[in-house]
């Protein structure tokens, strides 16, 4: 048998209105039934988010897949937040399923700040090593009886073998695009970097949009729902996907992070990329994140050629 898990089929995502959220809200916690609902600018994909009130935030599962991560959070977040040196989503009530919604959702503080973008930050080095701080300190939590790596998370924190068609696919897409052929050798090695198999809790998701900025600064990291215990490499992608060479080597290096992690995470960011890039690769609408992802590749590229 192969230890490849089965993907399963693509989420059937579901839209969510404010109006919808509002009588939830009402009719499983009065005590903020008079609050207004509001979408949240650019919400999210794995769930629906809302503003109620100023200091309040709804999230809302958009599909079945992703609701299996609501229990997660609620049991894990409120462990981990008090052990780690930035804030941290802390869920305080969970709603229920209803005939107007078919999944648990939640009920969180708001936490101020802006989306990490490189226009943002003020100081690349400083802002890797604030991030570095927060997942050594991640990494440092006690990982017995995490969640270990599934649906709930999309397998973060297990085998990179996961997306070995994905990767296929991409090259086939993109061959005469990027250097496909460097891509398959950057993508083997990942393969062939072998993980201790000690579990440690990881965030699965380091990314621009889950970073939030205050003064330039790093001031939160949210979404945990791709959370869990297991090999930490994937938490390594954002060394290519957001930092600068300076920031890359000061975030290394504060995490003294080892060549088979370094590449094991290389690999991450890599699945990423080409995936992004293969399926924006011919919208002029997604010429943008085309780009964006593009200019990922072009990191990867230069900095595995350079070692």
């Amino acid at each position: 048998m192969s230890d490849v898990p089965d993907m399963g089929p693509v989420p059937q995502r579901i839209e969510v209105e404010a109006e919808q959220v509002r009588r939830l809200v009402e009719q499983q916690f009065p005590q903020w039934s008079g609050l207004p609902v509001r979408s949240v600018a650019n919400g999210g994909w794995d769930n629906r988010t809302f503003h109620l009130g100023d200091d309040l935030l709804v999230r809302m599962p958009s599909a079945s897949e992703y609701a299996q991560a609501v229990e997660k959070e609620h049991r894990w977040l409120p462990v981990l937040a008090p052990q780690l040196p930035l804030p941290i989503p802390v869920p305080l009530a969970m709603g229920r399923p209803s005939e107007d919604y078919p999944h648990p959702w939640s009920v969180y503080g708001w936490l101020d700040g802006v989306t990490a973008t490189p226009e943002g930050i003020a100081d690349p080095v400083q802002f890797a090593l604030d991030l570095a701080g927060f997942l050594a300190a991640l990494q440092g939590v006690d990982a017995s009886d995490g969640p270990q790596p599934g649906i709930h998370n999309w397998f973060r924190g297990g085998t990179l073998r996961t997306y070995d068609k994905t990767i296929d696919s991409a090259v086939e897409v993109l061959d005469g695009q990027v250097d496909v052929g460097l891509a398959r050798e950057i993508w083997k090695t990942a393969l062939d970097a072998s993980w201790d198999r000690v579990d440690r809790w990881f965030h699965g998701d380091v990314a621009e949009g889950n970073l939030l900025l205050g003064d330039g600064q790093l001031t939160a990291v949210i979404d945990f729902g791709t959370c869990g215990v297991g090999d930490p490499a994937c938490d390594l992608a954002i060394a290519w996907t957001l930092l600068t060479a300076d920031g890359r080597e000061a975030f290394r290096d504060r995490l003294s992070v080892d060549e088979v992690t370094w590449a094991r995470g290389r690999g991450w960011a890599l699945w990423k990329a080409l995936a992004t890039c293969s399926y924006t690769h011919d919208d002029p609408e997604d010429a943008a994140v085309f780009a964006r992802a593009k200019h990922t590749l072009d990191e990867i590229f230069l900095e595995y050629s350079a070692t």
